[in-house]
């Protein structure tokens, strides 16, 4: 039901009937009658995509291939840069046998609108028909990941009748392509260290793939990305699995000094979330004052990178940072900075993405009624005294005084990974990084 899908123009009741009629008629099965019913609109309004979509759609209902691509085409030609002008007539050729023709139709469509699922599934079609197995496997992944992003393709009830076959076809090859690639990016790894020394890391990878359950011992640990099996669940770690920290602490002075250095500049830190508005960090960051909360930074490393001349602003702090045992995955980790709360503001409550890597904050400057809570217990920071938790586990943090707090935020590997482990998580984590971005996946 509904109006005709023409733009602006305003029809006769009769056509407007006729169309509606096709409509019901095609969505019964009957696309003989959908197109007698179709035949005066095309008569008088030749060029109008809604009608010829129509159709193209009720010919192709009826076998009529040639038909179908002569409408298709004709739309295409009215709508050169409509996205699903080009998706449809993709559809066409893949039917035709035309995959070579189809694969560049899907991505004209994908040029015209990126976030287009179906464009993107078919795409995939296209290039699995090619034999383009690895090119089909990101294409239906980001099909898939776009679509389920929406609340659709999840089971039957969000997926249209017509595409679930499609659908479940796409599911099953992306299950054993993702596989095969991150099987081949671990190969060396499983050369230097041996199988036998990757096998929590193949059990890793199974449950990141949905092949196996992730039977988590703590329900407070709540990864968001990859969880690693077998290490301890601890929301706090024992300082006697760091040897290098009494060695830090022993230089919180000389840190202290180069962060006071810079904040006595203007403009030194930048938002730890972002340049973003209040609404959309509401929730991840409230106040518990009357003055707005503010969680700043000052980075160090920021998703794998080195900040070049922050390092330079602090050449001990970065000179320390050197010597320790951080989490280095290219676009990935480490993460560090000096982290600045304001007066009154809190951290709520959220959880991190893996627990092969963990967070130490060394406290720097910590007014009263100041804490970290992590799985219900609460820490409070003491300058100078590093502290080491897994943000798996549900944390937040506040700053319920009237002066700011800084600590110096960073990333390590948890202490209960082996060397060959953390290569190899290292591989994959990149790997998954690589696969992501192929498939125009964000985050």
């Amino acid at each position: 039901g509904g109006g005709l899908p023409w733009r602006g123009i305003s029809m006769q009741e009769q056509l407007q009937a006729s169309f509606r009629q096709a409509q019901r008629q095609l969505q019964q099965g009957d696309a003989a009658a959908a197109l007698a019913s179709l035949a005066p609109l095309l008569r008088q309004l030749p060029d109008e995509p809604g009608i010829l979509r129509l159709a193209a759609m009720a010919h192709l209902a009826s076998g009529d291939l040639a038909a179908a691509r002569t409408h298709f085409e004709r739309i295409l030609q009215l709508l050169p840069d409509e996205a699903e002008a080009h998706k449809d007539l993709g559809v066409l050729l893949l039917d035709a046998g035309e995959a070579d023709a189809a694969a560049a139709r899907f991505q004209r469509a994908l040029e015209l609108d990126a976030e287009s699922h179906l464009a993107r599934l078919h795409l995939g079609r296209a290039l699995q028909r090619l034999g383009r197995d690895n090119e089909a496997v990101l294409a239906y992944f980001g099909a898939l990941h776009r679509a389920q992003s929406k609340g659709r393709w999840l089971n039957d009830e969000t997926t249209p009748p017509f595409l679930r076959a499609t659908v479940q076809e796409a599911m099953d090859f992306v299950d054993g392509g993702r596989r095969r690639v991150f099987e081949a990016a671990l190969a060396p790894v499983a050369e230097r260290h041996g199988r036998a020394a990757l096998v929590r890391v193949e059990q890793a990878l199974a449950i990141y793939l949905g092949e196996e359950p992730a039977t988590i011992p703590d329900p407070r640990q709540r990864p968001k990305f990859l969880y690693f099996p077998g290490l301890p669940s601890t929301p706090f770690f024992d300082r006697s699995l760091f040897p290098w920290v009494d060695e830090f602490e022993s230089r919180t002075a000389q840190i202290r000094a180069e962060l006071d250095a810079l904040m006595a500049q203007e403009r030194a830190f930048e938002p730890f979330l972002g340049n973003t508005t209040p609404e959309q960090v509401a929730d991840k960051l409230a106040a518990t004052r009357d003055a707005p909360p503010a969680w700043d930074a000052f980075f160090f490393y920021r998703h794998g990178q080195r900040y070049e001349d922050n390092c330079r602003r602090c050449p001990l702090t970065a000179q320390v940072l050197d010597g320790l045992p951080l989490v280095r995955i290219r676009e990935h980790a480490p993460e560090i900075c000096f982290s600045m709360l304001t007066p009154g503001s809190h951290i709520l409550p959220h959880t991190g993405v893996t627990n092969t890597r963990i967070v130490c904050h060394l406290p720097l400057i910590v007014p009263e009624d100041c804490a970290i809570v992590v799985a219900g217990e609460t820490h409070a920071w003491r300058e100078g005294r590093a502290v080491m938790f897994d943000d798996t586990f549900e944390h937040e943090a506040w700053n319920r005084s009237a002066k700011t707090r800084v600590v110096l935020l960073m990333d390590l590997w948890n202490p209960h990974l082996t060397a060959a482990e953390r290569d190899a998580i290292t591989t994959l984590v990149g790997a998954v990084g690589d696969f992501n971005r192929s498939a125009g996946v964000v985050g």
